[in-house]
C-alpha cells in the first residue's frame, strides 16, 4: 500500500483566511521563542532534570489544534511544553513549572514531564515511553461512552512506535470504535537512533492496516498540510469511525534532551533543514508575499511574543518554590 501524502504544494492552496495565517505564524513563534528561553535558564541552571525541547516541529501541534474545539483532548510525552502553548496553557505557569515553583501547573512538584490541565484538556506529558497512548484510548473510551462528539489526540514519536503497547492500544481502539487520532510525531531519531536504523518497516502508519485503522503520512514541517490533514481526521473520528493514524514527518534541530549532544548526525544536515525547510520561515513567506503582513508587522508580532517570553520567565523566577507541606498534597495516600 503506498503511503498518501499530504504535499506542501497542495496546502499552501489550502482555504484559509489572512488572520488564520496570522494565528498560526503566532502560535509557532511563541513556541519557538519560549523552548529557546527554556533552553536559555536550563543553560543557567534554573531548570533541572530532563528538558526536551520542541524547536523545529512547530507546524505538528499548532496545525492539529487548529482542527480541534472545546471538549477535545490531548495526552503526549515528555517533549511536551509545545502542546501545553498550542492548546492555550499559560505561558507563565508553564515555565514557572519547568522551575519547580509554586505558580507552575503542578505547583512546582511535577517539572517538564508532569503538566496537567483539566480546564484545557491537556492530560500530560508523559515520561515512560510510549505509556501515553494506552491513556490517550482510555480518554476516547470516557466520550464514547459519554456519547458526545469529543476527539482525542494521542501524541507519540517515532521511537515509542515501535513499543507493544501501541498495538495492543490499536486493536482495542478499532474493536470499539474510540474516536482517538493517534499522532507519530516522527522526527526521525527518536532518542538518538535513526528511523532507517531502528525500524524495518519505514512507513509508521501502514502498521495500523493489520487492525484495519485508515491513516496517512503528512509534511509535517508544513503547518498547513497538517492543518488538512487534521480536518480529515477529526472528522473521521467524529463521525463515529474509530481511530485514525496521522505520521506527522517533522524534524527537531536540537538533541533529544538538553544533556544530548546530537553527535548521530552531520550539522551540514540540521543547517539544511532550517535552511529550506523551517516551518515558520514557510509561513513568514506566504504572509509577506501574498501581503498579508510587511516586514515591520512581522518585527513587531516578534518582538511582543519575547515580552510575553520574557514576562514569563520572569514569573517563573520569581515565583515562590514550594513550601514543606506541599510534599503531602496531591498523592493516593
Amino acid at each position: 500500500m503506498a503511503p498518501k501524502k499530504t504535499t506542501a504544494n497542495s496546502a499552501s492552496k489550502a482555504n484559509v483566511s489572512k488572520d488564520e495565517l496570522l494565528a498560526y505564524y503566532k502560535d509557532m513563534l511563541l513556541i519557538r521563542r519560549f523552548e529557546e528561553k527554556a533552553g536559555q535558564l536550563y543553560g543557567m541552571g534554573l531548570i533541572g532534570g530532563f528538558c526536551h525541547l520542541y524547536i523545529g516541529q512547530e507546524a505538528v501541534v499548532v496545525g492539529l489544534e487548529a482542527a480541534t474545539k472545546e471538549g477535545d483532548k490531548r495526552i503526549t510525552s515528555y517533549r511536551d511544553h509545545g502542546h501545553m502553548l498550542a492548546c492555550g496553557m499559560n505561558p507563565d505557569g508553564v515555565m514557572a513549572e519547568l522551575t519547580g515553583r509554586e505558580g507552575g501547573y503542578s505547583k512546582g512538584k511535577g517539572g517538564s514531564m508532569h503538566m496537567f490541565s483539566k480546564e484545557k484538556h491537556f492530560y500530560g506529558g508523559h515520561g515512560i515511553v510510549g505509556a501515553q497512548v494506552p491513556l490517550g484510548a482510555g480518554l476516547a473510551f470516557s466520550d464514547k461512552y459519554k456519547g458526545n462528539d469529543n476527539v482525542t489526540f494521542a501524541y507519540f514519536g517515532d521511537g515509542a512506535a515501535n513499543q507493544g503497547q501501541v498495538y495492543e492500544t490499536y486493536n482495542m481502539a478499532m474493536l470499539w470504535d474510540l474516536p482517538v487520532i493517534f499522532v507519530i510525531e516522527n522526527n526521525q531519531y527518536a532518542m538518538g537512533t535513526s528511523v532507517q536504523r531502528s525500524t524495518k518497516s519505514p512507513s509508521l502508519w501502514e502498521r495500523g492496516a493489520a487492525y484495519g485503522i485508515k491513516g496517512e503520512e503528512v509534511d509535517g514541517m508544513d503547518v498547513l498540510a497538517v492543518k488538512e490533514a487534521s480536518e480529515k481526521a477529526v472528522a473521521h473520528c467524529r463521525a463515529g469511525k474509530g481511530p485514525y493514524i496521522l505520521e506527522v514527518k517533522t524534524y527537531r534541530y536540537r538533541g533529544h534532551s538538553m544533556s544530548d549532544p546530537a553527535k548521530y548526525r552531520s550539522r551540514e544536515e540540521v543547517q539544511k533543514m532550517k535552511d529550506e525547510r523551517d516551518p515558520i520561515e514557510a509561513v513568514r513567506s506566504l504572509l509577506l508575499t501574498g501581503k498579508h503582513a510587511s516586514e515591520d508587522d512581522l518585527k513587531a508580532i516578534d518582538k511582543e511574543i519575547k515580552a510575553v517570553v520574557n514576562a514569563s520567565a520572569e514569573f517563573a523566577k520569581t515565583s515562590p518554590e514550594p513550601a514543606l507541606e506541599e510534599l503531602w498534597t496531591d498523592i493516593y495516600a
